[in-house]
């Protein structure tokens, strides 16, 4: 298992400043869906994610993700980002939403939750930052090793990446998370980006 140079740059995804710098250099630019789109993924959350679950969603960054599961249905989703920036942004403008709440939390330790604490976790690019990031392995374990605590008996993961699945597998496969892996292979659309370079 190693750090996944295939698709990084020279920035490092994985740091908490660089997110924080980001996010005030991008206020004005409004909100950013990583990847995909809800639309795009929608076939696919409402497939493994009842509408009535607790959905843990990694990295939320300023996206519309989770706007957009509530208004197709979601009645709690918690979202944490290692940004503050990012949090203070997303907490102000969802207030009167009470089927979104954020935390800055950094996704190595999830301690404030108790274990089994959420039905589903989603992660579209958060995994993917920290295989950019210094120590990647050790990094990637870490999270994962909390995603895995924090998912209830038959919880699900869903991982939207672009990183090569012969990187990825060897992370979520090991037999203490018990997992069982599907994968998807689902083509760029116009809606979808990849890792900007900022400025």
């Amino acid at each position: 298992m190693f750090r996944d140079v295939s698709a990084c740059n020279t920035y490092n995804y994985g740091d908490a400043l660089y997110w924080d710098a980001r996010y005030v250099q991008e206020a004005h630019c409004g909100s950013f869906d990583w990847y995909q789109r809800y639309s795009a993924l929608r076939p696919f959350v409402r497939k493994y994610i009842p509408t009535s679950s607790r959905v843990l969603m990694v990295g939320c960054g300023n996206a519309l993700m989770s706007e957009d599961m509530v208004k197709d249905g979601y009645e709690d989703i918690m979202n944490i980002d290692i940004s503050s920036v990012a949090i203070d942004i997303m907490r102000r403008k969802y207030e009167q939403v009470p089927q979104l709440k954020y935390m800055q939390m950094d996704v190595k330790d999830m301690s404030f939750f108790p274990d089994e604490s959420f039905h589903s976790v989603i992660d579209k690019g958060t995994l993917d930052s920290l295989m950019c990031g210094t120590n990647a392995p050790i990094n990637a374990a870490q999270m994962l090793g909390e995603v895995n605590r924090l998912l209830k008996p038959g919880g699900i993961y869903m991982l939207i990446t672009y990183g090569d699945p012969t990187v990825r597998l060897p992370y979520l496969s090991r037999s203490v998370y018990n997992w069982k892996i599907e994968l998807y292979v689902i083509h760029e659309t116009q809606s979808s980006t990849r890792l900007p370079k900022p400025g």
